[in-house]
């Protein structure tokens, strides 16, 4: 196996994590609801979404710089 081949196997799981992790999270439309201002009355921030959070943003920034990596051809074939 060649560097490419593990940046690309990283790369394919990274953007597999992120489609599930996208998936995971609840949904933050709130419709019509919104007009009234009454949808943000009850809604509190827990730990766990924050936790899905910045593992969401954690693979986006390797899936994003990977991408980089990749297209640039910067890596030996």
């Amino acid at each position: 196996m060649t560097v490419t081949n593990i940046v690309q196997a990283i790369w394919a799981l990274s953007a597999v994590g992120l489609i599930v992790l996208v998936l995971l999270h609840s949904p933050k439309g709130d419709g019509i609801g919104a007009i009234g201002g009454q949808a943000q009355l009850f809604s509190s921030t827990k730990s766990a979404e924050n936790t899905l959070n910045r593992v969401t943003w954690a693979l986006t920034v390797v899936f994003l710089g990977l991408t980089v990596v990749l297209s640039a051809g910067w890596l030996p074939k």
